[in-house]
């Protein structure tokens, strides 16, 4: 957790924007980490990829799940003009802000992969391998996700 737990973090709230959601799923994906004394790692980067791969898997069945049982924020009394922290940067007006909401505005692919490759610094192949689908179909995702992000952010 120490070497690859702000990866790992940084990946489920990414994915899900609600931090206890984030914390649920960061905890689901070490523990399923525990629970595979069988896995063998060929290295430091397997064992990173891996627990990518799984928390990517482990955010999207949350929000599968969720999808189906959450009540609407204006039920609970919530609009989206009210800001949840007092945090400049996640502010209404602040450009990190616009720039967060742009990147989870974007469906899953390509988020993951833009991510991966945007923040985390891996390449087209690493994300092919970590997701076993064709590093051209990355680089597909990454060029439309970049794409729909510069639109947005105009």
């Amino acid at each position: 957790m120490t070497r690859h737990g702000d990866t790992v973090w940084r990946v489920c709230l990414n994915a899900l924007r609600r931090f206890a959601d984030a914390e649920d799923a960061f905890q689901d994906v070490f523990l399923k980490y525990a629970l595979a004394d069988d896995k063998v790692f060929a290295d430091e980067e397997h064992r990173k990829a891996w627990l990518i791969r799984i928390a990517a898997n482990t955010c999207r069945d949350m929000q599968r799940r969720v999808a189906w049982n959450a009540p609407s924020l204006e039920a609970e009394g919530c609009t989206a003009d009210a800001p949840v922290s007092s945090d400049p940067a996640v502010q209404p007006d602040s450009r990190i802000a616009e720039v967060l909401d742009a990147m989870s505005n974007l469906d899953d692919p390509p988020r993951t992969p833009v991510y991966l490759a945007l923040y985390e610094g891996y390449t087209a192949p690493e994300i092919a391998a970590m997701m076993d689908v064709p590093a051209n179909t990355v680089y597909s995702w990454i060029a439309r996700g970049k794409k729909t992000l510069k639109e947005a952010l105009r």
